[in-house]
């Protein structure tokens, strides 16, 4: 896929979020077993995934997630932890806090307080699984609104991410296809390069993802795959691929609108953003971590998936994540990112892999010049006598003519002279 994308391949990695406006779901009422808040009680990943378990260590504090997305809405107090941002569509305000969009306008609220959402109280409101790190709400338009092609959208808020200190980036989006354009390059490398961390959802059935699209493709990103609350791949709320690196929770998510509702929701777009926290505590634990190893420890960590055939899985990637081992667990160093090397890519596949040019060793040698080239002569004219044609064609055959046209006369005239001979001897013989 190159140059602009169409509006219409882009496709929130969210089921159910496409054509119309997620509603505040119903507060559930408590039951008397129940004495914590019920909002947080429905987080059930926070405990099933082994988040609770890993703030026993950190919960993100000093580490950065980029959100590019819709852009993070001002005013919910879950949403607190935003710190900076831009807008790279041309329709928000220019911190990135204005949400984008006639329809998924909320999607980035809902992304970023599934990432580090504050709660509203120590043990109430939805709270992300990195709590206290901070966010960077970058806006985009995932519509035909926007003056700025949509990769271009992408690959700008890429580079800008990088060099405002994430530490980590969420893509909670798909574009359908297997490719992307050759833009994305260098913007994907660019966080490669600095060391940062990007997360990608792998999209879903349901939003019309048959299969991992762009730019959970890309060589280097984490992919994730998502399942339901039994563990099992998801029907709707996720796909499938060989890119997939882990799955997460994808059904039954709980996060903030722009107008501080708490609404529920399914989609790999939700499973993203939990592995983003999960990375953001990894980062905070393991300060010394390069990008490759803090994946590294997500993927070698994951528990097996009871439904997988293979590690990695089309369905499951690795397994499903575990956010306390992923902190807490020994795992060997590695040089080398198990999700691909998007630099060895590029160069096989977008320029060749040609060895680089020899430099010359010889000295340069002097050539002598040339003689001088001899005078031009102008064409003479076919139908005029040339020198050489004078003298071996015309003037033999005007000789050879000449000396037969006197043998011939001379020849004539001795037969005149028999003839004139004869007739005279004739007339003088006597009678």
């Amino acid at each position: 896929m190159n140059g602009r994308l169409a509006a219409a391949a882009v496709v929130l990695a969210t089921s159910g979020m496409l054509g119309a406006v997620p509603t505040a779901t119903p507060t559930p009422t408590p039951t008397p077993d129940i004495q914590a808040d019920p909002v947080r009680t429905a987080q059930y990943w926070l405990d099933d995934y082994g988040i609770r378990d890993a703030w026993q260590t950190t919960r993100g504090a000093g580490t950065r997630i980029a959100v590019i997305d819709t852009g993070i809405a001002r005013g919910p107090v879950e949403l607190g932890g935003v710190v900076d941002g831009a807008d790279f569509s041309g329709l928000g305000s220019a911190d990135g806090r204005t949400p984008v969009g006639a329809v998924d306008a909320a999607h980035g609220s809902l992304v970023a307080s599934l990432a580090a959402g504050r709660g509203t109280g120590p043990d109430a409101g939805v709270i992300g699984v990195a709590p206290e790190a901070q966010l960077l709400s970058l806006s985009l338009s995932f519509g035909a609104a926007a003056a700025t092609p949509f990769t271009d959208q992408v690959a700008d808020a890429m580079r800008w991410a990088v060099d405002h200190d994430a530490d980590v980036i969420n893509l909670s989006f798909t574009t359908n296809t297997l490719d992307w354009p050759q833009s994305w390059d260098d913007a994907f490398l660019y966080a490669a390069e600095n060391d940062v961390v990007v997360i990608v959802a792998a999209g879903n059935r349901g939003s019309g993802t048959d299969r991992v699209g762009a730019p959970a493709t890309i060589p280097g990103v984490l992919s994730v795959g998502g399942v339901d609350r039994t563990g099992t791949a998801s029907i709707e709320a996720s796909t499938q691929g060989i890119t997939i690196g882990v799955s997460a929770p994808s059904e039954d998510l709980l996060g903030v609108s722009p107008e501080g509702d708490v609404v529920m929701w399914n989609g790999t777009s939700g499973a993203a953003p939990i592995v983003a926290g999960i990375a953001a505590l990894v980062r905070a634990a393991h300060p010394d971590l390069d990008a490759a190893n803090v994946i590294n420890r997500i993927v070698r960590t994951a528990s097996p998936a009871a439904g997988a055939s293979s590690v990695p899985d089309p369905l499951y990637g690795y397994g499903l994540v575990d956010a306390a081992a992923a902190v807490s667990a020994p795992v060997a160093a590695v040089q080398a990112n198990p999700m691909g090397n998007l630099s060895d890519w590029i160069r096989i596949y977008r320029r060749g892999d040609a060895a680089p040019v020899p430099e010359p060793t010889a000295q340069p040698v002097e050539v002598p010049s040339l003689p001088a080239a001899d005078p031009v002569s102008r064409p003479a004219s076919p139908l005029l006598p040339s020198e050489e044609s004078l003298i071996y064609g015309s003037l033999p055959l005007a000789v050879t003519t000449l000396a037969g046209i006197l043998v011939a006369l001379g020849v004539t005239a001795a037969a005149r002279r028999i003839r004139s001979a004869r007739t005279y001897r004739a007339s003088s013989r006597p009678i």
